[in-house]
């Protein structure tokens, strides 16, 4: 099991980019799916973005598709959100995830990751 580290997040106006990184504590097993959920005051966590470590498949909630981008780096053993285009509606504590042997089909369901991050506050106001 991995430990994560995040990094990154802050206050932005609407519009405006922000890079979070999630650096893990060893190297993400080929069956590994690491993901970003976020968790608004008041609201369940939700799904934003996954990808596979072995391939680099991706899948994004409908909310965020088109602005935000997941990526990997393998060989630092890092998963990046790239976020485009911010909106009020994205202020939320963001956190990456990791799973092992996800069924591809449940990537957005949070109970199948096992490692998860400390949260990172993202705040989009004027």
């Amino acid at each position: 099991q991995v430990q994560l580290a995040q990094s990154g997040g802050g206050l932005v106006q609407p519009g405006a980019s922000l890079r979070l990184s999630c650096a893990a504590s060893g190297r993400p097993s080929s069956s590994s799916t690491m993901a970003w959920f976020r968790q608004a005051p008041g609201k369940e966590r939700e799904f934003i973005a996954a990808i596979r470590w072995s391939g680099g498949s991706t899948r994004y909630a409908d909310s965020v598709k088109g602005r935000f981008t997941i990526s990997k780096d393998s060989a630092a053993n890092t998963v990046t959100l790239q976020m485009n285009s911010l909106k009020t509606d994205d202020t939320a504590v963001y956190y990456c995830a990791a799973g092992e042997r996800l069924i591809w089909s449940t990537y957005d369901d949070l109970g199948r990751y096992n490692s998860w991050g400390q949260g990172t506050q993202v705040i989009v106001s004027l």
